[in-house]
């Protein structure tokens, strides 16, 4: 129920689906709250939230601004279904690691998931278009049961991009690298970019990094080259998307549909 007259509208509703995203527009300052969760608008009003894979149907958004008003709107999520792909010829330390690397994995995903948090003040997120950041067949997409050697694994949480090893990665859209590592033990050779607004984008799987930790860079410019490193049975780009530390679709924010 509405309950003042501040402003809360929603300006992109196409993305509104299972694993998509919103972004909406407030009173500079308000706080949204979507599914028990608080998020901050900019100080233009704008913030973006991201939608699980599994999130579907009617939900509430409730703006409060600084008086603790509140204004409620009712927005309707699109479900998805989603495929199941199994991966085979994996070796199979990859598929179940040995306890010798236990801490190393821990110790990788830590640092994978402070990057993505690290809260730029940047607008790239809402000012720019984003490109496809490689070029090529599409090898996996987001959501995906998959099961590795047969052995089941957790959904896939990005666009697979298969191309020659050395194909050329370029920024999707700008940003600053809060990443850069050579060899992660799943993902191989690994960058983020840090968009603003709570976005980031991933890329695994790399031969060569050539940006590094602290880099601001700009659309189009060449990140990296496509490789197999890490948990991969061929040469490809996996392009990840991380909204506030909801896992969503990086197609969704690209320029045009999955080629």
């Amino acid at each position: 129920m509405n309950q003042s007259a501040a402003k809360l509208m929603v300006v992109t509703q196409q993305a509104a689906v299972s694993g998509g995203y919103l972004i909406v527009q407030t009173e500079p300052g308000s706080q949204v709250a979507f599914q028990e969760r608080l998020y901050q608008a900019d100080p233009e009003g704008y913030l973006a939230i991201g939608i699980g894979r599994d999130v579907a149907g009617l939900h509430e958004l409730t703006a409060i601004d600084g008086a603790g008003q509140r204004t409620s709107l009712e927005v309707w999520i699109d479900s998805r279904s989603f495929n199941i792909q199994r991966v085979s010829g994996l070796p199979s330390e990859l598929v179940t690691p040995p306890q010798s690397v236990t801490d190393r994995i821990v110790r990788e995903a830590k640092a994978v998931n402070s990057a993505r948090a690290a809260g730029n003040r940047v607008d790239f997120w809402r000012e720019e278009q984003f490109i496809w950041p490689a070029q090529g067949r599409i090898s996996g997409v987001y959501g995906s049961q998959r099961y590795y050697n047969d052995i089941s694994g957790s959904p896939h949480w990005g666009v697979d991009i298969a191309s020659p090893t050395g194909s050329p990665v370029l920024a999707p859209a700008g940003g600053i690298v809060v990443l850069a590592e050579a060899d992660l033990y799943f993902s191989g050779g690994t960058l983020v970019l840090d968009h603003g607004g709570g976005l980031s984008s991933s890329f695994l799987h790399l031969s060569k990094l050539l940006v590094e930790v602290g880099q601001a860079v700009v659309q189009g410019q060449l990140l990296a080259e496509i490789g197999a490193s890490g948990r991969a049975t061929g040469p490809h780009l996996d392009w990840r998307m991380n909204l506030h530390g909801e896992r969503i679709d990086a197609v969704l924010w690209a320029d045009t549909p999955v080629p």
